[in-house]
């Protein structure tokens, strides 16, 4: 179905706000699940249906644990992911703008952080290139097993042009775990042969792979290997927990690091040739039936031009519905 944007921002400031957000939090946390929301990523309004995202009563006060003048590390306190890891951005750019160069991580998030290719096109906006990295719970498999181990532990890479950025934003699982609750929300079953139940059998039925394993996005030992690097960089490297280590759902754990391109080059000159690279890219021989070729963040960021424009998003029936129940 298709409603007004300004109704869905409605619901969502509603439903945040019933599980005891502030209006600061509300803010970020609203900015992202809408960003992601309007370029049709799965990390947007369905993360407040069902048990949605309530603040934790243990949260406190978010603390920075270790510093130098190139790095930070950060206790998210039980805090939301989101409103963490835009801190940590901020003081990393504060780094980057001064010194070249910042690396900040984070630990104790109890959620989510989102679409994390907000992140990466924010800190691109600006002229720097930024890496983003998430772990989460264990609900992907290695090559080989059929037993969750990592988190779909997404990574995002955003690079400056002399137009919008190119935002890479990818999950190194092949469906992320929110994309199941979609599926199961919408009532439809998702692809043959990316997820496990859990007895090991293929399986179509998003419920049962909730229960089993998602594989890495290429069903193989390469994603596995990246989706483990991940694990790394957002787990022991940042203090978090990870698989095997306590309870990865309660001390979610987050890396980025922000380069300014003029520790190599010049900044300006640097932008021009990404955007001489995008054209290149787009202007390849088209295979029958492509009407556009994209680079990445491209298919995103017209989707939700179309949306701004018309003041209007689609939406599926069913999460529209549990949407209107969470903000009640």
């Amino acid at each position: 179905m298709t409603i007004k944007i300004s109704e869905l921002e409605r619901l969502t400031k509603k439903a945040l706000k019933k599980y005891g957000y502030s209006p600061k939090e509300i803010k970020t946390i609203k900015e992202i699940l809408l960003y992601a929301q309007m370029r049709g990523n799965n990390q947007g309004v369905v993360k407040l249906i069902g048990k949605g995202i309530p603040k934790d009563p243990q949260a406190g006060e978010i603390s920075v644990v270790k510093e130098t003048k190139l790095s930070a590390l950060i206790d998210g306190n039980h805090n939301m992911g989101m409103v963490v890891l835009k801190q940590a951005m901020e003081k990393a750019l504060k780094k980057a703008k001064r010194y070249g160069f910042g690396i900040v991580g984070t630990f104790n998030t109890n959620t989510s952080t989102g679409a994390i290719g907000y992140y990466a096109n924010k800190i691109a906006k600006q002229g720097y290139i930024g890496f983003v990295f998430a772990g989460s719970p264990e609900s992907v498999n290695t090559h080989g097993s059929y037993e969750p181990i990592f988190g779909t532990n997404p990574l995002a890479i955003g690079v400056p042009t002399n137009e919008e950025p190119v935002v890479l934003d990818m999950a190194t699982a092949y469906m992320a775990y929110f994309g199941l609750i979609e599926a199961k929300t919408a009532g439809r079953s998702i692809p043959e042969g990316i997820a496990y139940d859990a007895e090991g059998n293929i399986t179509t039925d998003p419920a049962k792979a909730m229960d089993g394993a998602i594989r890495p996005f290429d069903k193989s030992y390469k994603g596995a290997g990246l989706a483990m690097m991940v694990e790394v960089l957002t787990g022991p490297l940042v203090k978090a927990s990870f698989t095997g280590t306590g309870d990865v759902a309660k001390s979610w754990g987050n890396l980025i690091f922000i380069i300014d391109p003029e520790l190599l080059t010049d900044k300006a000159e640097f932008s021009s040739q990404v955007s001489h690279m995008v054209q290149k890219v787009k202007s390849t021989k088209k295979m029958p039936g492509v009407e556009e070729i994209f680079v990445p963040g491209e298919r995103g960021n017209k989707l939700a031009r179309q949306g701004m424009e018309s003041g209007e998003i689609e939406i599926e029936d069913n999460l529209y519905k549990a949407l209107k129940e969470a903000s009640q």
